[in-house]
């Protein structure tokens, strides 16, 4: 889970203020050691570290913590604005061009996933309403140009390129391309290396010289850490940022590149991608990030992504037979598969609050292991499905028998019908505007 290491220290330091009645020095600096070593071992950058510390000490101690009612809620305040404010305040969008095409340049070292990252990218401003080309400009890894074609036609979008042609002729003749086909956005997937040279820096400094990009994005890989960072410092200073995108960012339980990389780089981060589907690339919204660090959730990109994702009046169904305790193993099928579409259960879970997700702490449902689930309940009889209640020991075994499974796998089925049945009573509650309020 994003940021799962440094969540759980810091929420454990901060349960031992919220405890406390009133805060001395002591109490204040003892904790801020505690997250200074949290911090350092989410692998974020040293000087970052000291400057975020000695930001959040400047304003604990002082009257608006010392005299606070509630001083505890109050350090916890300040460390959310401070992380908050490391990591940006707030949405970098796309800047986009006046007169289109929109030049999107992604550039990158080898393996950061950056010819994934133009299709995702395209799949996102299509699903925004703009009319993407892809360029496919790295002529120097075997088969980059056709594994972009192959995401083009998933996608159904346009990819360019020119046989024969050096990347800066194509990046020119795609934007060329573009105005033709009228196309109001122009994503490059560049060429990278396995480490920094002056031939590739060379030439991504006359494709920006070719094609005036709005945008330069450096694709990073979010595991590793402060090579991230690094390398954002490098591209920087040799091209010139307008934002990074932070690949992989759903493995690395860390999450130092995240809170360093806008520190060093000085460019926000604009997207991060939490999955390898097309669909997995998501704008980056500061505050929301530090609120899920506290553990005090993500509602907004929850609903948002049911939004997207799910059909209202089948949500609404199914909220009304929530409430009115009427949620039934066939229910439970069909809103695993609705879930499917908002991504990993495990990435639905890490945003809601902490509180939400105590008793569920166990709920995991591999997507590969949906058929077997359907098995088990199409197994079962129309009364069973309608009331769990009636499955006892020798229902068990008949419908595993019946299911080509195990008990146990009929066990599990019906725990998690259960645990997620609570689930789905939390977010019926958040329909109805219980959305917890953050701890300050």
């Amino acid at each position: 889970m994003v940021f799962e290491n440094l969540s759980n220290k810091l929420q454990a330091t901060f349960r031992k203020l919220r405890g406390m009645g009133k805060l001395s020095e002591k109490n204040i600096e003892e904790s801020l050691r505690e997250v200074r070593l949290a911090l350092l071992e989410a692998d974020v950058n040293f000087k970052v570290v000291k400057d975020f510390i000695a930001s959040v000490k400047e304003r604990a101690i002082g009257q608006e913590v010392m005299n606070s009612l509630t001083p505890g809620q109050q350090v916890i305040k300040i460390v959310y604005d401070e992380l908050t404010r490391l990591m940006g305040e707030k949405e970098s969008p796309l800047i986009l061009s006046s007169q289109p095409p929109t030049v999107i340049m992604l550039i990158g070292l080898q393996g950061a996933g950056k010819t994934s990252t133009a299709g995702k990218l395209g799949g996102l401003l299509k699903k925004k309403g703009r009319r993407p080309l892809l360029v496919a400009a790295d002529i120097y890894r075997p088969a980059a140009v056709e594994q972009l074609q192959v995401l083009g036609k998933q996608l159904d979008i346009p990819v360019f390129h020119l046989e024969g042609a050096d990347p800066v002729e194509i990046a020119r003749r795609g934007k060329e391309h573009a105005v033709n086909l009228q196309k109001d956005t122009l994503i490059i997937d560049t060429a990278g290396r396995l480490h920094i040279d002056a031939e590739m820096m060379a030439e991504l400094k006359e494709i920006k010289t070719a094609v005036g990009p709005d945008e330069i994005l450096l694709v990073v890989d979010a595991m590793t850490g402060q090579d991230a960072v690094n390398v954002a410092g490098s591209f920087q200073e040799a091209i010139g940022l307008s934002g990074v995108i932070l690949t992989k960012l759903d493995s690395d339980a860390r999450g130092g590149a995240a809170l360093s990389i806008r520190a060093v780089a000085k460019c926000p981060i604009k997207y991060v991608g939490l999955g390898e589907k097309m669909d997995q690339l998501e704008p980056f919204h500061p505050e929301r990030m530090a609120s899920r660090i506290l553990g005090m959730g993500d509602v907004l990109t929850l609903i948002e992504k049911a939004e997207a994702s799910i059909d209202p009046q089948k949500t609404k169904r199914l909220f009304d037979k929530v409430r009115k305790a009427d949620f039934t193993l066939e229910d439970f099928l069909d809103q695993l598969r609705e879930m499917r579409k908002m991504g990993p259960l495990e990435q639905i879970l890490g945003m809601l609050p902490g509180q939400y997700t105590k008793q569920l702490k166990g709920l995991q449902v591999d997507e590969r292991e949906l058929v077997k689930v359907e098995a088990i309940i199409q197994s079962m009889t129309k009364q069973e499905r309608s009331n769990a209640q009636l499955i006892n020991g020798s229902r068990r075994r008949r419908i595993a028998a019946g299911s080509g499974t195990t008990v146990q796998d009929v066990n599990r089925v019906l725990q998690q019908f259960e645990q997620t049945r609570k689930l789905m009573k939390q977010f019926a509650d958040i329909s109805k505007g219980k959305i917890p309020k953050k701890p300050f």
